[in-house]
């Protein structure tokens, strides 16, 4: 399997002279908060020693903002590497994926000796209530993203219900990637995590990458009632994979007050003025709710836009979708525009 990411601009840079303006990677337009920032300073006198492997501070102070114990966070090098680590705990035989979705998923069963079975979704790539039938005493495994990356859309919070409920009844693990749920209008109602308690076969996922600008930092971490499953995940991988650094600058974002609306606001605004200029240009919009477009384009864009400093994601990699399809980022208003302008000179 070919697994490409977005936000590979040190590749552009090498090809080209310079950064791009990146469209590649979904990671909040804000940048990162001055407050983690400094705290990343702050904590650079101690890398000396070697960091904390439980991340005890770190995981008390998620465990308060989230509602649930500290012994059912597990923290982690980024979101990506908490999903090879339940991959290779869980050791499924056979797991299901709703397609297209993010490749680290299908990447990681792989590693773990799954050969997942992939259901795709039909445009505009709206999970239905056909995922129920196929989750069965047979998938031992289902990963789903929520919203999905790259499509934008969101799992009806009723179907989401029912969908954790069938897992329950089969006793298949649910993997839910929640990592883009903070630029929602309203991420709590689009969470499982009140269904945790009662469902420990449930696994959340949420990382600080996108919403706090930390994709160079990599923090993300695990939410499950399962201590015991969570365990399993700690000892699938070495210690010491969440820096200092990282540990710091989690507890910090955690501190920060108002960050998160800013951001909201901004996506709120942009996301369908964005939506709308790109459908006069004649392209295909996925109407999505995260903090990026899936659209399509029969016109090539990858080469055009490379020449005048722009990245997007090329989707070729998200199956089934082929190279035709591309994913943007939601960034500023300035930022925005620079990205019509170019798509104007490159369609019309």
């Amino acid at each position: 399997m070919n697994r490409t990411h977005g936000g590979d601009w040190a590749a552009f840079e090498q090809e080209y002279g310079a950064p791009p303006l990146d469209f590649s990677a979904s990671v909040s337009p804000l940048g990162v908060p001055e407050a983690v920032r400094a705290a990343i300073i702050r904590a650079a006198s101690a890398v000396d020693r070697y960091p904390d492997p439980d991340c005890r501070a770190l995981r008390a102070a998620i465990a308060a903002r989230e509602g649930v114990a500290p012994e059912q966070v597990l923290c982690g090098n980024g979101a990506s590497e908490l999903i090879w680590r339940a991959a290779l705990a869980a050791r499924p035989g056979r797991a299901l994926l709703a397609a297209p979705c993010f490749g680290e998923y299908e990447a990681a069963l792989e590693v773990s000796g799954c050969a997942p079975v992939r259901v795709p979704l039909a445009e505009p790539f709206l999970p239905t209530e056909a995922l129920l039938q196929e989750i069965n005493h047979n998938i031992d495994f289902v990963i789903l993203c929520n919203p999905n990356n790259p499509t934008g859309q969101l799992i009806a919070p009723p179907l989401l219900r029912r969908i954790i409920a069938r897992c329950a009844e089969t006793g298949t693990r649910l993997l839910l990637d929640e990592c883009f749920a903070d630029f929602l209008d309203e991420p709590e109602a689009h969470t499982g995590k009140g269904e945790l308690s009662a469902n420990p076969q449930l696994l959340i996922l949420r990382a600080f990458t996108k919403c706090c600008g930390m994709a160079g930092v990599r923090l993300g971490y695990a939410l499950c009632a399962d201590a015991a499953f969570l365990d399993a995940m700690r000892r699938a991988g070495p210690p010491w994979t969440v820096s200092t650094l990282a540990q710091a600058a989690g507890l910090a974002a955690l501190r920060e007050e108002g960050y998160a609306e800013r951001l909201r606001a901004l996506i709120r605004a942009e996301r369908p003025r964005l939506a709308a200029a790109l459908a006069a240009l004649g392209l295909r919009v996925v109407p999505g709710e995260a903090n990026f477009l899936l659209f399509q384009s029969r016109t090539p864009l990858d080469a055009p836009l490379h020449a005048r400093g722009i990245l997007l994601r090329n989707c070729a990699d998200f199956w089934p979708l082929d190279g035709t399809w591309y994913r943007a980022a939601v960034r500023t208003r300035a930022d925005n525009e620079r990205l019509l302008a170019a798509l104007r000179e490159v369609l019309t």
